[in-house]
């Protein structure tokens, strides 16, 4: 989950919500579910890489707060930093620091980060996101809403992942595992997402790993 950090804006509004949306926000209650009964809400179904571009997915856009000059891979990295980082006119982050939990590492300035989606983009495609209107991709591949959809995680390992899904690969780190699992989980649920067989089974070998992990989501908008 994101840690909570006092940001150093130079020359910058600070993030605000409206108050209708926060009401809003507020009024949603997460649902929560034992990982494995989470993993069993998702609904199976075959999957199909046909038609995929990642172009189909435009991210990195204005983020949450259009006015505060930063996209939303920035937005992101000000949420998840553990040290805060300065931010300078043009959104430019100097210093902080963030700990990348698939592999355990602390990372010190953010140019060795990248951010992840926690269910690629292409596993989103594969997964019923191909059926979306283009707004709604965009929705996905910016999503802010649920802390687990976005991640902060060293460049090395988001690469190795590439877009595979938990039967594919998993985070080097052990005690990663009942985190990713619920998180990949979370996503999946947030924006009803399928699984297929092999991923199923791989989902419900971590949460027999897991016994008290909980799987928090809501739906997305």
């Amino acid at each position: 989950m994101r840690t909570a950090a006092t940001v150093v804006v130079a020359g910058l509004l600070p993030l605000t919500v409206p108050a209708a949306e926060a009401a809003e926000a507020q009024e949603v209650a997460p649902t929560v579910l034992p990982i494995e009964a989470a993993v069993a809400a998702l609904e199976s179904a075959d999957e199909s890489r046909t038609g995929y571009s990642r172009s189909s997915f435009k991210h990195w856009t204005a983020g949450d707060n259009p006015t505060d000059g930063c996209n939303t891979r920035q937005e992101v990295l000000i949420a998840e930093a553990t040290i805060a980082p300065e931010v300078g006119s043009r959104c430019t982050i100097t210093g902080g620091t963030w700990f990348s939990y698939y592999d355990e590492v602390t990372v010190e300035g953010a140019r060795g980060l990248d951010i992840d989606h926690m269910v690629p983009l292409a596993e989103a495609w594969d997964s019923g996101a191909s059926a979306w209107t283009a707004a709604r991709r965009e929705a996905y591949a910016n999503d802010q809403g649920q802390a687990s959809s976005l991640v902060a995680v060293t460049a090395r390992t988001n690469r190795s992942k590439s877009d595979q899904d938990p039967a594919e690969w998993l985070p080097p780190a052990p005690s990663a595992l009942c985190r990713y699992g619920a998180e990949w989980t979370a996503t999946k649920l947030r924006w009803n997402l399928s699984i297929d067989a092999e991923e199923k089974t791989a989902l419900l070998d971590i949460a027999s790993s897991c016994d008290g992990t909980t799987v928090t989501y809501t739906p997305a908008p």
